[in-house]
């Protein structure tokens, strides 16, 4: 099994993932390779938290250009973790000022 650390990359801080933090929903950057059991297990370690739906979606890399050469960005995996309600997690208290 590989640590907890090395499967959530960072949490996604944007509007919509501030609006779902009301839901005691928090979105997280994770590893291809994370199985929704690796995510639940890894989010409890971390962050001491109990968690009760894990919602995964494949993003596709945007296509990007510069100049004459053309690419595109990597694919990632984003996941929605939903916790028991009253709890929270801290990276994404306290707001923009």
């Amino acid at each position: 099994m590989r640590e907890a650390r090395d499967i959530i990359i960072k949490p996604i801080i944007s509007e919509k993932s501030y609006d779902l933090t009301e839901l005691s929903k928090f979105t997280f950057k994770v590893d291809k390779r994370a199985t929704k059991l690796d995510i639940r297990r890894a989010i409890e370690e971390i962050f001491g938290v109990n968690v009760t739906a894990v919602n995964t979606i494949n993003m596709k890399g945007k296509p990007k250009r510069q100049g004459v050469s053309s690419g595109h960005r990597a694919d990632w995996k984003k996941a929605v973790v939903t916790l028991v309600e009253g709890q929270s997690i801290e990276v994404f208290e306290g707001g923009v000022s």
